[in-house]
């Protein structure tokens, strides 16, 4: 546990591939007084050993119940990584797609919270429509080719985006939302900076979070 660090804020942006959560981090990045250091999903993955990828990007439904012993050891050690940059007085956005659907329940989101007590945390949730999710898969991404299953006659909507759907948001419990497909990345991160300073709702999702049982 540390003491909380008004100086230093943490926001984790939470939902499905495509939903466009990098696009809020580097909106946040790019226009937040201060540093704001970016450890989501892909850059904790790109010093991933490539024998255990997709690591914490796993994705619903139990698609490799070999690599997910280390899942929970991954993410423990990026958020105790969060707790290191914001104890020294970083900010940090987050962008990452939590869900519990693995071949077993494995809390982890859970004990993620508990490992950021006494910070001051905003937990977004970032929805997007599965049709504009479909169509962003289309678009081309250099240096992600094949990266985004996409849609095909015979299966317009593949199981995997469907299961992201289903159970990245649980169990919903946020202190803001936003929609991508009704506002700019640029209009998101302005809502979450004016969340931030109107101050952070307490109890805090991640303080629900983490006294749950």
């Amino acid at each position: 546990m540390s003491e909380e660090n008004p100086a230093a804020q943490i926001v984790i942006l939470n939902g499905a591939p495509r939903s466009g959560k990098s696009s809020i981090a580097k909106a946040i990045q790019d226009e937040f007084d201060g540093p704001w250091m970016n450890l989501g999903v892909d850059a904790y993955n790109g010093m991933t050993p490539e024998r255990y990828l997709p690591g914490i990007g796993l994705r619903p439904g139990g698609e490799r119940p070999d690599l997910e012993e280390m899942v929970p050891f991954f993410y423990a050690a990026l958020y105790e990584t969060i707790a290191i940059h914001v104890g020294l007085g970083l900010n940090v956005v987050a962008d990452l797609g939590h869900h519990d659907f693995y071949s077993q329940p494995l809390g982890i989101l859970t004990d993620c919270a508990r490992r950021l007590e006494g910070f001051p945390v905003l937990f977004v949730g970032v929805h997007c429509p599965l049709d504009t999710i479909m169509r962003r898969r289309d678009i081309r991404m250099p240096g992600r080719e094949g990266l985004y299953e996409q849609a095909s006659a015979q299966d317009p909507i593949p199981d995997s985006v469907q299961r992201w759907q289903d159970h990245v948001h649980q169990p919903g419990i946020y202190d803001l939302e936003v929609d991508t497909s009704l506002l700019t990345p640029l209009e998101c991160a302005e809502i979450i900076r004016q969340t931030l300073d109107l101050g952070i709702p307490r109890p805090s999702a991640f303080e629900r979070i983490a006294e749950a049982r």
